[in-house]
């Protein structure tokens, strides 16, 4: 098996690091090739997971104080409008027809 650091499509930096530019749907050398590269994207996309996680760990403390916030707000306005819904529950136990007259009415017209 090649190693990748002895391959053509493989550099060294300075410091060790490998960075490669091998292609799986292009230039694979290897079947070995294929499995460092699949492992090699993992590594990243765990990388880029971690540091997402992190972002939403420094948010979390503020999320909460918004959503808090928000809950306060919305009870406020409820407790303003409170008025309202007590005004028509009291509207609706008085005409419990709805129409505000009686059917015996002789006024009322005959439909």
């Amino acid at each position: 098996m090649i190693q990748c650091a002895e391959c053509e499509f493989a550099d060294v930096g300075p410091d060790g690091s490998v960075r490669v530019r091998c292609n799986p749907l292009v230039n694979v050398k290897e079947a070995e090739c294929l499995a460092k590269w699949q492992l090699m994207r993992l590594e990243a996309l765990v990388q880029a997971y971690n540091v997402t996680l992190s972002q939403h760990r420094r948010l979390a403390p503020l999320q909460e104080k918004m959503m808090k916030f928000m809950e306060r707000e919305i009870e406020e306005v409820d407790e303003a409008d409170s008025w309202k819904l007590n005004y028509d529950d009291e509207d609706e136990d008085e005409n419990p027809g709805g129409e505000g007259q009686d059917d015996n009415d002789p006024e009322r017209p005959f439909i």
